[in-house]
């Protein structure tokens, strides 16, 4: 740690829950070797408020595949078939006149290259896009069976596996997340439970109808999003602190879930959107050069979610970044936000 101190903190997220549309903000910085850890808050935010961490969830179910297949009960190259109805099976990938579904592998959805449209924010066939509908408070459950039924009525995107294509969506993730119950027997927010008592997350949970802990709300914009029974249908929506984040990612970089010594075969880089990219569960957030002349900005691994949420290791500078500005409409001003942390270290 150069320059990142609690005062320069302080100032940095001050700011940034000083914006127009941003109500708090809270992130939490710590060294590698636990040589410093800082965490500061503003607006309607404290250092330990819980959230909803959106799509980190994504991460935290790549971390339970990965530990079965290191423990040996499932390989990234099964086939999804294997642990799924055939009812939901069938016609599921229907890409130029060919079904790829019974050709889908838990590495297609695990890393993003499955082919297959997303639900929620890709184009529907003669309605809004369901991420429209949502982030306006329409708020309806989308199970598994529901969301299949939407995905078999949309134009996939190309053919599982196609060499330098990725396509990010969270089709994937929900058909992933009934494989991890197949395989253990157990429904998903019970498996997800049991990781958070394992690290010690006393604040995370399951968003599900009998939680009544609170969170924080997250925005698009100035409304303020409400969403019971989506966020309780699926099973893997997820809330928790800067904290608890820290320590999962921590325990993630340190192999506790896959071995470290492996955690290079996660890199399998695809381009999914500008500046981001996706491996094996896991997200990079890059900067290129030409954007930023004067000062190389260090390469950020992990995951962020929609909701402006962040968890990422940064190996250049042997350091975790965790943190929240819980808005829907202002993905740049989260990052903005952890290039001003990353610049400090």
């Amino acid at each position: 740690m150069k320059n990142l101190t609690q005062e320069v903190l302080d100032r940095i997220v001050t700011s940034v829950a000083a914006k127009k549309i941003i109500h708090g903000a809270a992130f939490r910085v710590e060294a590698a070797d636990g040589s410093f850890s800082l965490a500061s808050a503003a607006g309607n935010m404290q250092p330990d408020t819980p959230f909803y961490i959106a799509s980190i969830n994504k991460m935290i179910l790549a971390a339970v595949t990965l530990r079965l297949v290191r423990d040996g009960r499932l390989s990234l190259d099964d086939k999804i078939r294997t642990y799924l109805p055939a009812d939901l099976m069938q016609g599921l990938h229907m890409f130029k006149g060919r079904e790829y579904a019974e050709e889908l592998t838990i590495r297609h959805l695990i890393s993003q290259t499955s082919g297959l449209p997303c639900y929620l924010i890709d184009k529907r066939p003669g309605q809004p896009k369901l991420m429209e509908e949502l982030l306006s408070s329409h708020d309806a459950a989308w199970p598994l069976e529901k969301t299949i039924d939407q995905v078999k009525q949309m134009q996939p995107k190309f053919a599982p596996g196609q060499p330098g294509k990725a396509s990010y969506g969270n089709t994937n993730f929900k058909l992933l997340g009934r494989v991890l119950e197949s395989v253990m027997a157990q429904p998903l927010d019970e498996i997800l439970t049991a990781v958070f008592e394992e690290l010690g997350m006393t604040a995370t949970f399951v968003i599900n109808p009998d939680e009544n802990r609170p969170f924080s709300p997250f925005y698009h914009k100035n409304h303020q999003v409400s969403l019971p029974l989506y966020l309780s249908s699926s099973r893997y929506d997820i809330v928790s602190t800067t904290q608890d984040l820290m320590t999962f990612l921590k325990a993630f970089f340190n192999g506790h879930f896959y071995p470290k010594t492996r955690l290079q075969e996660l890199e399998q880089w695809n381009s999914i959107f500008f500046p981001f990219k996706y491996g094996i569960g896991i997200q990079k957030f890059y900067t290129p050069r030409l954007l930023s002349p004067f000062k190389a900005i260090p390469d950020l691994i992990g995951h962020c979610g929609s909701t402006g949420t962040a968890a990422f290791y940064i190996p250049a500078k042997s350091a975790f970044v965790t943190g929240a500005i819980n808005q829907a409409s202002s993905p740049s001003t989260l990052f903005q936000t952890l290039i001003k942390i990353v610049n400090k270290l």
